[in-house]
């Protein structure tokens, strides 16, 4: 596009071990990282409180998860893990120990409970693996980013959900996540959000699923229809082809969610299943509720949508839509209280909250965003290993950006990748919303030390927080806040990454700068 001319939610502890053989932090015992506490179903049952009241672990690595897990006294006892950097498949592997059941190459949450995972500082990201929860309860995930999990192809791990939960689990919060695939099952992806065979008391809020094939399931077969009483809230699902959720057989709430770009299908209940639909947004998608692919009908209960630019496919065999008028066939009793936004505000709110990074803001239930409100955690330890942070100086040399490729994570309407390696602080790119990654790419390794990250003219400041990553392999090299030029340890890779993980506002990186030294 051309233009023209933390509040800390944990108190400070000190630090009392290190575990001898993975160096992770422990802390004094304190209150979750979660404080505005969990919503929907994962209040009912007893409640969702994961690991508060217990001991706090810092982790930058996934041996290091596993560690804090099976360090605990017993698989119940309360614990928070605070993660920031990149998990990956090169730093995860199983521990052993009486308190978990751990696994190389995925977060194994596994016959445990009260557990918090809490992105902190710069973010945490699960790059191409997956988080597994299995016969277990009282979990909370929040403030994470979890990407290209695979099932097929190199490499694999969870089945190919980037969060997954099977097996008499129940009491799970997840909250301001970002879950993103590259493509659909002919890709090697699976579901964003799956849950089956007894899954129950569970809630998505404030998250950003995209870019897949299938959002996420509910009951993973017609015959399983176990897994129930799901809420949905505050979520962003763009760029789907369908699954958000399908749902089998059970009781769904959906509301003040922002559906854009859902190619095929949208909400499918079916066999029997129950959907309460309130105050979302639709938006440039195709049949976005009804049972599709089966005669097996399932519910749903419709009121205050939007359909914005929504199309629907006539009736037939295995095919069912809701529309083009919706209206409810059944009645759903949601059993606890909530605050409904209007659906008119509702793309505005999701995009000002939702995902990992943004600070975990809340809507007021009244199309607003209070200002004072508990924002993303601030590690409560200095970690193993930091990253350098920006220097006041300019990298010199020649630009290797220029004559490079550029992808991302997303763009902004009317902007490119190709905008910010063009040497035009006329152009820029931005991301479909306040976070998102830019990438430079090369044929052939080349070696960087250094990058300029320069913000279109009257945008200056809008970026926050910020990581620079080798999309190689995964490492973090380093990580900050503001624009402006960035070293670390000279690295030989093929394509470097700039992730956005807070702003103030949508941000516009006019130039992507690279530099040798």
């Amino acid at each position: 596009m051309k233009r023209p001319t933390a509040i800390r939610l944990c108190a400070a502890a000190t630090t009392t071990a290190l575990a001898a053989v993975t160096g992770v932090v422990l802390l004094m015992p304190q209150a979750s990282a979660a404080a505005t506490g969990a919503t929907g179903y994962a209040t009912m049952n007893g409640g969702t409180t994961g690991g508060a009241g217990g001991q706090t672990v810092r982790a930058t690595t996934g041996t290091e998860i596993n560690a804090a897990l099976c360090n605990r006294a017993s698989s119940s006892t309360p614990i928070t893990i605070e993660v920031e950097g990149t998990v990956n498949h090169g730093n995860t592997s199983s521990v052993s120990g009486s308190s978990c059941d751990t696994a190389d190459d995925e977060i194994d949450l596994k016959k445990i409970s009260n557990v918090t995972i809490v992105g902190v500082g710069g973010g945490a990201v699960f790059d191409q693996l997956g988080i597994h929860v299995r016969e277990s309860s009282n979990i909370i995930i929040q403030n994470v980013t979890v990407r290209n999990v695979k099932k097929s192809g190199t490499p694999t791990s969870n089945g190919g959900d980037a969060i997954g939960m099977e097996s008499d689990v129940h009491n799970v919060w997840v909250d301001h996540a970002t879950l993103e695939a590259s493509g659909g099952e002919d890709d090697g992806y699976d579901g964003l959000f799956d849950l089956k065979d007894n899954v129950q008391y569970v809630t998505l809020s404030y998250s950003i699923l995209r870019d897949s094939g299938r959002g996420g399931l509910i009951g993973h077969s017609d015959s399983d229809l176990s897994s129930s009483f799901i809420t949905f809230h505050h979520n962003l699902y763009q760029d789907i082809d369908s699954r958000t959720p399908l749902l089998r057989g059970g009781t769904t709430h959906s509301y003040d969610n922002y559906y854009v770009g859902l190619t095929k299908s949208g909400i499918n209940s079916r066999m029997g299943g129950h959907a309460r639909v309130d105050n979302n947004y639709f938006k440039d998608s195709r049949d976005v509720l009804g049972t599709f692919y089966t005669d097996e009908l399932g519910y749903w209960q419709v009121s205050g949508n939007i359909y914005d630019n929504v199309t629907w496919t006539a009736p037939g065999s295995e095919n069912h839509p809701a529309g083009p008028d919706p209206q409810s066939n059944t009645t759903v009793t949601i059993p606890y209280p909530y605050a409904l936004d209007a659906a008119s505000c509702v793309p505005d709110i999701v995009g000002r909250t939702a995902g990992a990074g943004k600070g975990l803001k809340v809507s007021d239930g009244n199309c607003s965003v209070p200002t004072s409100q508990p924002t993303t955690p601030t590690p409560t330890a200095t970690p193993t290993t930091t990253g350098p942070t920006a220097p006041p100086t300019q990298p010199s040399g020649t630009n290797l950006s220029i004559g490079a490729g550029a992808d991302g994570s997303s763009k902004g309407g009317g902007t490119s990748y190709g905008n910010a390696i063009d040497s035009d602080m006329s152009t820029y790119w931005s991301p479909n919303g306040s976070t998102g990654s830019l990438s430079v790419k090369w044929p052939s390794p080349v070696t960087v030390s250094a990058i300029r990250i320069r913000e279109a003219s009257g945008t200056e400041g809008r970026i926050g927080s910020w990581r620079v990553v080798d999309h190689d392999t995964g490492a973090v090299l380093a990580s900050g806040t503001g624009a402006g030029a960035i070293t670390f340890a000279a690295t030989s890779l093929r394509k470097i990454t700039f992730e956005i993980t807070g702003s103030n506002g949508t941000p516009e990186v006019a130039e992507y700068e690279t530099y040798a030294g």
